[in-house]
């Protein structure tokens, strides 16, 4: 997808970013988080009937549950592979829910067209946040709940990304986690909003496998993990490997044939002024 006006260098700050997260399979890797998922979701308490737009939905994990109690969903993403097997989900599954292309630096709707925008570890991840804070609000309707979970520099998955963003991590673009820091989220959001909201909550990533195979579930089938270790030669592969089974293994509140990791991140609930 191109939006109109890029630089050339944005243009393929983008590009390459779709590229990161099309690889491998999210679906089956976001199998494993519906827990910590559904949690967020059900603290929205959204009303049945109300119009909800979800951005980097992924391939339809929170927007089905949404439209599994009503509500008249809307999913955006820019991985097309993801939206696909949403759009499949959505027909085995029963529930009538629309999901579109879409960057979240661009939001192709209307002003104030949504009750509630929600981005689950979404929206944190383009690469010009002001850019993407202006269109929540935008869309957003008066009155209406802006909602987002962001992973934060400190917790689990702000360590994990630090390791692999050595080896992928686009030049010309801020950390995504700074959308875990509470100042920066009130720069960005605050005036935009009658309240706001900050909770730092945790994620449950659970796994009925040893740390060694969670490393290897990531490199089959999370996108920026994937990306990683296939830019690398084989002697990299194996040090990056070493380095991530050590940090799941130093947190892994499980036994040594399961994983149990606890993942901070900063939950934003926002009431649009």
């Amino acid at each position: 997808m191109s939006i109109i006006g890029l630089s050339p260098e944005v243009e393929s700050l983008k590009t390459r970013l779709k590229k990161i997260w099309m690889a491998g399979d999210y679906d089956r890797f976001s199998r494993y988080m519906e827990g910590g998922a559904r949690e967020f979701y059900e603290r929205l308490q959204v009303a049945p009937g109300c119009r909800l737009l979800d951005v980097g939905c992924g391939s339809g994990q929170l927007a089905l549950m949404a439209a599994k109690d009503g509500l008249e969903v809307t999913g955006v993403d820019i991985a097309s592979n993801w939206l696909e097997r949403a759009r499949a989900r959505a027909q085995a599954e029963g529930v009538q829910a629309r999901f579109e292309e879409a960057d979240a630096e661009a939001l192709p709707f209307e002003d104030a067209s949504f009750d509630t925008v929600v981005s689950l570890i979404g929206a944190m991840f383009a690469p010009r946040p002001d850019l993407v804070a202006k269109e929540l609000l935008r869309v957003c309707v008066p009155g209406g709940t802006i909602a987002m979970g962001n992973w934060t520099p400190q917790g689990f998955i702000g360590q994990m990304f630090k390791t692999v963003s050595k080896f992928i991590a686009p030049s010309g673009m801020p950390s995504p986690v700074l959308w875990g820091d509470e100042t920066t989220v009130r720069e960005r959001l605050g005036r935009g909003l009658s309240d706001l909201y900050l909770v730092r909550r945790h994620y449950t990533f659970s796994y009925p496998f040893p740390p060694s195979e969670v490393v290897e579930l990531f490199r089959l089938y999370y996108g920026p993990t994937n990306q990683a270790f296939a830019s690398i030669d084989v002697d990299g592969q194996e040090r990056l490997r070493r380095e991530l089974e050590a940090l799941w293994s130093s947190h892994n509140r499980a036994g040594t044939d399961c994983t149990t990791v606890q993942a901070e991140y900063l939950e934003v609930i926002g009431l649009r002024a």
